[in-house]
């Protein structure tokens, strides 16, 4: 199955961009990850984005906070989707981030998440490949079914017992 590349700046943004690996895993899609800083490393980095296609990556997930480069930077040198992920952060709630991943020149496409929004990214990255994989459709088919009968029996629950016991 293809592979999808997680790449974050700092292994303080491991908490969040785990939650992408576990939607993959979930869905049986192959991935790596990567602590990589573009700024700190920017050898390192461009040999990773530069082969990654090489490698058989089909989709990154790209974390970053504050000035957020690597989504846009691997977006820059990986032909293929790049989905960027802007972390929260203390100082401007990774608002700065989310600008930051937004705000690409033209050619140069990132498609951006919610801040935090690892699940999400991940669920993304999925429907990209499933456009050419029946079997990853079909299990994101279920994934959703799952998420609507979540839903139902919550309310089921809330009904049954009342809104002051459901909190409480």
């Amino acid at each position: 199955m293809a592979k999808v590349g997680i790449v974050m700046g700092s292994d303080s943004d491991l908490a969040v961009m785990s939650k992408a690996a576990g939607v993959l895993e979930e869905l049986g899609i192959d991935y790596e990850i990567n602590i990589i800083s573009a700024h700190r490393e920017p050898d390192i980095f461009f040999k990773w984005a530069s082969e990654a296609e090489e490698k058989g990556i089909k989709v990154i997930i790209a974390g970053a906070g504050m000035a957020a480069h690597l989504p846009g930077m691997c977006a820059a040198i990986f032909p293929l989707p790049v989905i960027g992920i802007p972390m929260y952060s203390k100082s401007l709630g990774g608002n700065d981030a989310l600008y930051s991943i937004l705000q690409m020149p033209s050619g140069i496409p990132v498609a951006t998440v919610a801040i935090d929004g690892a699940k999400n990214a991940a669920l993304l990255a999925a429907k990209i490949l499933a456009v050419s994989d029946e079997t990853l459709l079909s299990k994101l088919k279920s994934y959703s079914e799952n998420l609507k009968e979540e839903v139902q029996k919550k309310d089921e629950k809330l009904k049954e017992i009342g809104y002051k016991a459901y909190l409480g």
